[in-house]
């Protein structure tokens, strides 16, 4: 039997019964699509994720990149399956087809890269960054840039990266060095150094096309004057062939804690003086080309956080399953008692239920910001477009944030299931805790997401996006109260949500006064509890969506009569489980949540009024 990475199940409950993705693609846009396509895209990305990426995820992890005199080979395991990619054209799935693109919802792209992350994220960075360096050549290059590096870098054929990091700047790219001047030709000059840059060198594709960030030699300080150029590791002739070395140099790769078969690498730019570069997009705009990226870059690094707790959650499952230690704790004082799968064991339960909790919830988050993208595109109207824009623009710092940082948890709960071998590397979910932690890191670190979301998103449109925000969580409060079976969890929904506007509007009024430090000291806490919000949300919503399938297989909502039924019918015991996992989250990890409002509410400044010397030595 193939290791499961996401229950297809649940993949089909959240895109069709939750979010009704089958209505959304009867717009022209999506008009080549239908249920039996998607289902298709879906099983194939499914098929090459468990056959071919998954088998090359614990030997690439293995093996790692090697780096010898300027040039990286990735794992051996990563050139057949990179061409199987390639030749599958899964590079810009969700793309517009008149730039290349295979035009999918993002909705049920959401699904495809869930197991393609699932399987091996440090392979699909490679692919992932041809994507990303491309969609900023569709979106603000100009003709000539399109016609000589889009098509090549859409199929895979020359691969991409991200430029934006140095040495002494850090996380504060206003600070960066690298600098430009403009040559006869209309071409730019480029020196400069660049540090963390994932596939900045390879041997998967014949060329790199590097995004670089860079400061023109007289433009203003900070961010306001940065520009960005495309800059190929080899030169493009104007037919499109390659012509000389760019003088991009790799000096060196990283040895990290996990995603061993991504290259992590240091590039010198100009070394020789023979570094050159065109511009893309207008001079001193280069941040605003950037943040363009953002939201798609940030749903992308929650995709893959989420997806390695999915993928470390199907195997501590199977493991609990299957491991026979201690006995049942009811025949405990029964001498000839057998041992039983330590799925039986009461606190086995609990961890097993309070992981599935947030890799569903986290599941229906994720697939739901893709469906905000693609009713932006879809918008009757410019009101439409905007609202949709707005939940984009409130959800993607906390999609990035919360679900890193949950799907850490959920991977070192399951090596807590395994026990010791967990801990070996014997077993994978040791590596998916390792691989997971960079997801909280990269893409602007969870703190710098939090600073974002209290002192940046929710001031947009003078709060309305967040009270939109808020808006959808009641209308699936109200259409679960008038349920009796979810009355309670609704009533509880309810007061969490009118908690978190509260303790929202108390932090951003604090954050406008004389105690912002104070306040920014809360900022990821906020982040953090309107996770756990949307988390309740997300569960009530799938509650609602699973009411109509639970009483036609179980015949009935009596508790005893659902208990009976779902031990005899997989689909009656299927839409039981996400009623019992809505109950668990909302009436026992959400509480909590109402707690670390009051801790936020209490604005207490100890944090900040420290004396620096009483941290300690």
């Amino acid at each position: 039997m193939a290791q499961e990475l996401a229950e297809r199940r649940d993949v089909d409950f959240v895109l069709y019964e939750q979010l009704e993705l089958d209505k959304l693609i009867k717009h022209d846009r999506f008009k080549e699509f239908n249920k039996k396509t998607l289902d298709l895209i879906i099983t194939e990305a499914r098929n090459l994720a468990v056959k071919e990426l998954l088998p090359a995820n614990m030997p690439g992890d293995r093996e790692g990149c090697n780096f010898d005199s300027g040039t990286v080979k990735v794992p051996d395991a990563y050139q057949r399956i990179f061409e199987l990619y390639r030749e599958g054209e899964w590079i810009a799935l969700a793309d517009d087809p008149e730039a290349g693109g295979q035009g999918l919802p993002v909705t049920a792209a959401c699904a495809v890269n869930e197991y393609f992350n699932g399987a091996n994220t440090s392979f699909c960075m490679y692919p992932g960054l041809c994507h990303g360096a491309g969609k900023l050549v569709e979106l603000f290059g100009t003709d000539k840039q399109k016609d000589l590096y889009l098509e090549k870098m859409y199929t895979g054929r020359w691969g991409g990266s991200m430029l934006l990091t140095e040495p002494e700047a850090g996380s504060d790219v206003g600070a960066l060095t690298t600098s430009a001047r403009k040559n006869a030709d209309g071409t730019w000059s480029i020196t400069g150094s660049k540090i963390f840059i994932t596939g900045g060198e390879q041997d998967l594709t014949e060329n790199i096309i590097h995004p670089v960030l860079v400061r023109i030699e007289g433009a203003p300080a900070g961010t306001k004057g940065i520009s960005l150029f495309l800059v190929p590791k080899i030169r493009v002739n104007d037919d499109g062939s390659l012509g000389e070395p760019n003088d991009v140099v790799c000096t060196g790769i990283e040895e990290k804690l996990g995603i061993h078969g991504s290259a992590t690498c240091s590039l010198t730019l100009g070394g020789k003086g023979k570094c050159r570069g065109t511009l893309l997009g207008e001079e001193n705009k280069g941040m605003r080309v950037m943040f363009h990226m953002m939201n798609e870059a940030r749903l992308g690094v929650g995709i893959q956080g989420f997806a390695m707790s999915s993928a470390a959650f199907s195997y501590a499952l199977n493991y609990a399953r299957e491991r026979k230690q201690g006995k049942n704790l009811l025949q405990m004082m029964n001498a000839d008692a057998p041992q039983v799968p330590i799925i039986q064991h009461p606190e086995v339960r609990r961890m097993l239920m309070w992981m599935k909790a947030y890799v569903e919830g986290m599941r229906s988050f994720v697939y739901y910001l893709g469906s905000c993208f693609d009713r932006v595109t879809i918008a009757a109207d410019e009101e439409d477009r905007d609202h949709w824009q707005g939940l984009i623009e409130m959800l993607t710092p906390v999609v990035k944030a919360y679900c890193t940082d949950k799907a850490f948890e959920v991977c070192t709960q399951a090596v807590q299931i395994y026990g010791g071998y967990g801990y070996t590397m014997e077993y994978p979910v040791e590596q998916y805790l390792r691989d997971s932690k960079i997801t909280s890191i990269y893409e602007g670190t969870n703190g710098i997401q939090a600073m974002d979301f209290l002192g940046r998103k929710l001031g947009m449109k003078q709060g309305r996006y967040f009270m939109e925000l808020l808006g959808e969580m009641q209308k699936t409060v109200a259409a679960a109260k008038k349920i009796e079976l979810l009355k309670a969890m609704a009533l509880k929904m309810e007061k969490a949500v009118n908690r978190l506007g509260e303790t929202t509007l108390n932090l951003g009024t604090t954050a406008m006064s004389p105690k912002v430090m104070t306040a920014f000291a809360f900022a990821q806490p906020l982040l953090e509890v309107t996770g756990d919000v949307i988390m309740g949300w997300m569960h009530l919503w799938r509650a609602v969506a699973a009411i109509s399938g639970l009483e036609k297989h179980a015949g009935s909502l009596d508790p005893a009569v659902r208990k009976e039924k779902a031990e005899k019918n997989k689909h009656a015991a299927f839409y039981e489980g996400k009623l019992r996992v809505a109950e668990f989250f909302i009436h026992t990890l959400l509480p909590a949540a109402m707690g670390k409002m009051d801790a936020i509410n209490s604005t207490c400044n100890a944090a900040v009024e420290i004396p620096e010397r009483s941290f300690g030595a």
